[in-house]
């Protein structure tokens, strides 16, 4: 006696999941890049850009932020 069921292969996240989940992507990377640069060509010289709004506030705020948005796209149940 052989089952033949026919079992549909699911994803485990709907849409709307991988959809927060490459947002979340986006914004961590615009975050990163937002955060590099301002170094000196010279060593022997201090360059103050690397302390500005920008590097200090804006862009570890980004990351942060992306990191709570890919928690929460695989945290949140996907529609049925």
């Amino acid at each position: 006696m052989k089952k033949t069921e026919s079992t549909k292969k699911q994803f485990i996240f709907g849409k709307r999941n991988y959809q927060f989940l490459f947002l979340s992507l986006i914004v961590i990377s615009s975050g990163f890049f937002l955060m590099a640069g301002g170094g000196s060509p010279d060593p022997n010289v201090f360059n103050p850009e690397i302390f500005s709004f920008r590097r200090i506030r804006l862009a570890p705020t980004l990351v942060l932020l992306g990191f709570g948005i890919a928690v929460y796209s695989i945290l949140t149940s996907p529609k049925k």
